[in-house]
C-alpha cells in the first residue's frame, strides 16, 4: 500500500526480538509504499512490515493492553526478511477502495529532550544544517553563523519547528495524496491556519459528509486519549495521525509512528496541552488535536 510520508523514512533497526513464521504468501492488490528501500515491506493477509525498533515494538506492546487499542494498527510481533527484522503491523489500507491518505504529525515539537541534551553536551556546528537552512531562508542565519558558515544541531532542530504548523497550531501536515493519485508534499512552509484549512479542504475535496467522518472519529480519539494510561505516562514525539476515506464515503483516522515516543519517569505524567518548556516533556499533541478537530468543525456549513 502507499503511504505518502517523510515520518516513515526516518526509523532505523535497533535491537532483536523472537521471530514469527512468516505465512504463506496471499496475491493482493497493494501500491507501493514510499520510504528508504527496505524500511517497509506489504505484508501476507492485509499487514505491513516495518524495520524494526525496539523502542516502537514497546510501544505497540503496551498500546494492545491500552484503551487506545481501536485508535492504533493491531500489533502480530516480529517478523525477518531477507535477514531483517521488521514488526508487522495491520495495513490499514486494506478495507479501503482506492483511499486518499493524509500524514499529520502531531504536537508541537518532533525531537525529543534528549536529542537537545545530546546536541548541547557535544555542541559541533555543522555546514550541513546551514546549508538546509540557507536553502529554506537565506536571511535565517545569524550574522555569527554566517561567518562560520554552520549552525548547531540545536539551532536547527528548533528553527525548523518555528517554519511549519507544528509551532503555532501543535501539527502540521507532512502530505497527502488524493484518491487520483495526486500528490501533495510541500507543506514545509505551511504554517497559519487559513493556509492549513486550504490544504485540508482540498484533500477532503470539500465533501461535508468526509469532514463529518473525521469529527466524529477524532472527538472519539480525543475522549480516549484523555482516558488513557499509556498516553499520560509517554512523551509522544514524531507520532503521526492518518487519515483515510474513499469515495463510499467512508472513513478512518489512526495513531501511527512510535520510533520516538517515550516512556516517562515513574512519578511524571503529561497532559499534553500544557506548553512546552524544556524539562517539562510536555509535546502539545493534545493542544494540536484541539486545534485540528476546531478547524474540522469550522468547514461545515453554519446550518
Amino acid at each position: 500500500m502507499f503511504y505518502e510520508s517523510s515520518a516513515w523514512k526516518k526509523h532505523k533497526s535497533c535491537g532483536t526480538s523472537p521471530l514469527l513464521p512468516m505465512t504463506p504468501k496471499k496475491p493482493q492488490q497493494w501500491l507501493q509504499v514510499v520510504g528508504h528501500a527496505g524500511s517497509f515491506h506489504v505484508g501476507d493477509y492485509g499487514t505491513l512490515l516495518k524495520r524494526f525498533c525496539e523502542g516502537e515494538q514497546q510501544c505497540y506492546l503496551r498500546l494492545m493492553e491500552d484503551v487506545l487499542r481501536p485508535f492504533v494498527p493491531a500489533y502480530h510481533g516480529v517478523v525477518q526478511r531477507d535477514e531483517q527484522n521488521y514488526n508487522m503491523i495491520d495495513n490499514l489500507l486494506t478495507h479501503f477502495n482506492r483511499p486518499a491518505i493524509m500524514d499529520c504529525k502531531m504536537g508541537s515539537r518532533t525531537y525529543l529532550e534528549g536529542e537537545l541534551l545530546v546536541a548541547r553536551e557535544r555542541p559541533q556546528p555543522r555546514k550541513d544544517m546551514y546549508d538546509k537552512m540557507v536553502a529554506v531562508d537565506p536571511e535565517a542565519p545569524t550574522d555569527q553563523e554566517r561567518a562560520q558558515q554552520a549552525v548547531l544541531k540545536t539551532r536547527y532542530m528548533q528553527w525548523r519547528e518555528t517554519l511549519s504548523s507544528t509551532t503555532t497550531l501543535g501539527f502540521r501536515i507532512e502530505g497527502f495524496r488524493k484518491s487520483n493519485e495526486e500528490c501533495h508534499t510541500n507543506f514545509k512552509r505551511t504554517k497559519s491556519r487559513e493556509q492549513v484549512m486550504e490544504a485540508l479542504d482540498n484533500f477532503i475535496d470539500s465533501n461535508t459528509h468526509i469532514v463529518w467522518g473525521y469529527l466524529r472519529r477524532l472527538k472519539q480519539l480525543r475522549q480516549v486519549l484523555e482516558a488513557s494510561d499509556f498516553f499520560r505516562t509517554h512523551e509522544v514525539v514524531g507520532s503521526s495521525l492518518l487519515f483515510l476515506h474513499d469515495w463510499t464515503g467512508r472513513t478512518g483516522v489512526w495513531m501511527i509512528d512510535f520510533g520516538k515516543s517515550a516512556a516517562l519517569p515513574a512519578h511524571l505524567t503529561l497532559d499534553h496541552r500544557t506548553p512546552w518548556v524544556d524539562g517539562n516533556r510536555e509535546d502539545g499533541y493534545l493542544w494540536g488535536l484541539d486545534n485540528l478537530i476546531d478547524m474540522l468543525a469550522n468547514m461545515l456549513p453554519l446550518t
